[in-house]
């Protein structure tokens, strides 16, 4: 049969999917937030730039982390849990994934910022 007698389309014919580097970009910034376990309205979110050629994205997340703190391992988390939801949300390969820590929050600073300590 062909394409036009089936009403179906090859796969060959159809094209491809293109997804915006934007629309990645959100979704690193958000599995960034989960391996911090920040909450979504915080002030300090996590932010993502990217670049994507073809099915592969590169991606640099700024976060702002508390100390003191596993550093190291907070970026681990990050980026493996960045390079995860990349792929299975978007089917792109995340050969790379960049973390910038920004700003280091010291416990004692918060907790004083927020009236808690007398």
């Amino acid at each position: 049969m062909t394409a036009m007698a089936s009403g179906r389309v090859e796969a060959a014919e159809r094209g491809a999917t293109l997804i915006a580097d934007r629309v990645v970009a959100k979704i690193a910034s958000q599995a960034a937030r989960e391996a911090l376990g920040a909450a979504p309205d915080a002030g300090s979110a996590p932010h993502a730039t990217v670049t994507v050629h073809h099915d592969t994205a590169r991606v640099r997340v700024s976060v702002e982390l508390g100390y003191p703190s596993d550093i190291g391992g907070q970026c681990r988390a990050v980026r493996r849990q960045v390079a995860q939801r990349v792929k299975v949300l978007a089917g792109m390969e995340v050969p790379e994934v960049a973390v910038q820590v920004e700003r280091l929050h010291s416990a004692k600073v918060l907790v004083a910022e927020r009236g808690r300590i007398r």
